[in-house]
């Protein structure tokens, strides 16, 4: 046993590889990423199948094939991921598998760096497929080998749902030498086991009803429920607390033992006889977790089930926060509302941090240099004095809505740049529909969506923004980068010739930095029909090391600030009314220059 310190998702990384798995699919999304690239790096003699698969879904159905056959398998991806996995999950929760599946769908509360607060617990409900939800980088590891044991015991994917500050948290972990060797037994063709029909699936929903009554009764046994403190003796008021997720972890620092805690590690199926033990004797709850009020609704049901005179408080009483993640400076407020007398000693360190100056808001940018704001200046200048609307995708580019670009009038979910601009050129033929989608998207949930617009021959104008690489997530590989996880050098897949084998007729390429016939490039498709496609395509700044830089002559420089309204470079600066150019932030694209007018902006050797 080696003691390391690890993030969250390495912990979970380590925790699959000494689980014995022997596939790991997924597809990048902060806060999960980590936890696949884990596993790549500590695959030396590549024994363990790992791939970034074009989606979530394509993910899962690799997965599944492989569990079929024996194999442990986990996938990862983040909270919205799961929804484009959901189609073969609800499914996959009736048929079931053979070697121990886990999924990790990693929640961002907050929202940090997601476009929605979802909460994966409700998806293990609906699925009805258990649910663990660690509360620390150590608890992650663990969690991971007992989950892939309960999912071949009973023969059921399961869900891991780490959180944003568990996934990238760091602690001391203990983690096993070595991995097991395991053989998978193979696929046994059994049609009554594999092959969904409605009788078949009408007989497994009645089994996965019976199985997790079961589970609830053996969760309440489980090492990651538990009750902790006790009540002391004497209060007018009797009161507890209920915990999961990381808010377990920020309750401990701060909750006296002289008050009954109650920790969910599994919400679902819920450990009900646990609960009920901890429920007795009790007047009042208060209930602490991300982000939906899970753990409160089934103490509730409790309540009413067992007819107990127990008053729960939490998010639907709004004696918490019902949206946002939690912080130990709200739990101990929280606490101190509902029950003072159970706080430890008050925190001298959170007391001086709440009078510390607050850091200075950093809105997320482009980076200076960014073939994509070259893209968005481009397509802007060719459609000015037209009436058109941008329609936006998830990934860097979606960054193009900041001002002074404001290039992303629409952002919904991967892929529906394509789709959303189809709706709207529907309702307003006389607008100009422009739909951005980066290489990876275009890949991953974008060709259906071009194919409806040829097939129901929409009018719309797709830019695609290529640069080499899934950028916003850590630089992963995808089909156009020849590149797999597996360190293989494989075929590149051209987005232009899926275009054109999907039927768009007219594709122009060009290179944004190059302003003058990138410009051009969008013009020439203005005013045709039907859906035509400029593809973008130039290399992230983080591929390649800048081989010069410009900076602004102060003699022909009038601080029009032209370089700054219109474009947003982090690397112009304006100070006392002079514009200037940070050298260790430039990196060489020329945009800045080719839109002076005045030549006041110049090229110069990299230093």
């Amino acid at each position: 046993m080696a003691v390391q310190l690890l993030m969250g998702n390495e912990a979970i990384g380590l925790g699959a590889i000494n689980a014995g798995v022997s596939l790991v699919s997924g597809y990048p999304g902060t806060p999960s990423t980590e936890i696949l690239e884990t596993v790549a790096k500590n695959n030396p003699e590549g024994k363990i199948h790992v791939e970034w698969s074009v989606n979530e879904k394509a993910a899962l159905e690799v997965a599944a094939g492989a569990s079929y056959a024996g194999a442990r398998t986990m996938v990862t991806m983040k909270q919205v991921g799961l929804n484009v996995a959901s189609d073969p999950l609800m499914s996959l929760a009736y048929v079931g598998v053979k070697g121990g599946m886990v999924i990790v769908a990693a929640d961002d509360p907050g929202p940090i760096s997601s476009q929605t607060e979802q909460d994966t617990r409700h998806f293990g409900e609906f699925s009805k497929l258990p649910v663990f939800d660690p509360a620390s980088p150590e608890e992650a590891y663990e969690m991971v080998g007992e989950a892939f044991a309960y999912s071949e015991e009973y023969g059921t994917p399961v869900l891991l749902r780490p959180t944003t500050r568990v996934c990238h948290g760091c602690a001391v972990v203990k983690v096993k030498e070595g991995r097991p060797v395991c053989k998978p037994e193979g696929f046994i063709k059994d049609t009554g086991r594999w092959v969904i029909f409605p009788r078949l699936s009408y007989q497994n929903h009645k089994k996965i009803e019976e199985r997790n009554e079961k589970l609830s009764h053996v969760f309440s046994s489980c090492p990651f429920n538990r009750v902790e403190g006790c009540l002391k003796g004497n209060l007018k008021v009797r009161r507890g607390v209920a915990a999961g997720g990381i808010s377990y972890a920020y309750v401990k620092e701060i909750l006296s033992e002289d008050i009954p805690l109650l920790r969910v590690g599994t919400p679902f199926p819920f450990p009900e006889d646990l609960a009920l033990e901890f429920l007795k004797g009790l007047d009042e709850v208060l209930v602490l977790e991300e982000l939906d009020p899970v753990i409160e609704r089934a103490l509730l049901q409790m309540v009413g089930k067992y007819h107990l005179g127990v008053t729960v408080r939490g998010k639907l009483t709004h004696d918490t926060a019902n949206a946002g993640e939690n912080s130990v400076e709200s739990v101990e407020k929280d606490l101190e509302r509902f029950a003072p007398e159970a706080l430890k000693e008050k925190n001298k360190a959170l007391e001086d941090k709440e009078k510390a100056l607050k850091l200075p808001v950093r809105p997320p940018v482009l980076c200076a240099g960014c073939p994509h704001r070259a893209s968005f200046y481009a397509v802007k200048q060719a459609a000015k004095g037209r009436r058109a609307v941008f329609s936006g995708d998830i990934g860097c580019y979606t960054l193009g809505n900041a001002a002074p670009l404001d290039m992303v009038d629409t952002c919904l979910c991967m892929g529906a740049d394509v789709t959303i601009a189809q709706g709207l050129h529907i309702i307003e033929e006389d607008t100009i529909n422009f739909a951005f989608i980066g290489d990876s998207t275009f890949f991953a949930s974008g060709i259906t969506g071009i194919i409806n617009a040829v097939y129901n021959q929409t009018d719309i104008i797709l830019v695609v923004l290529d640069n080499s690489t899934t950028a916003m997530t850590g630089h992963q590989p995808h089909p156009g980068t020849g590149r797999t996880m597996m360190g293989e050098v494989v075929a590149k897949v051209s987005i232009e010739k899926v275009l054109e084998g999907i039927g768009v007729e007219r594709i122009l390429k060009a290179d944004p930095l190059k302003l003058e016939s990138a410009v051009e490039a969008v013009r020439q498709v203005l005013d045709e029909r039907g859906v035509r496609a400029v593809i973008f395509k130039s290399p992230c700044i983080a591929l390649a090391k800048p081989k010069t830089c410009y900076q602004v002559n102060e003699k022909t420089c009038i601080s029009c600030r032209k370089c700054i309204r219109e474009l947003g470079c982090p690397a112009i600066v304006a100070c006392d009314g002079r514009i200037s150019i940070e050298p260790s932030l430039c990196y060489g694209c020329g945009v800045c220059g080719e839109i002076c007018k005045f030549g006041a902006i110049q090229e110069v050797d990299h230093e």
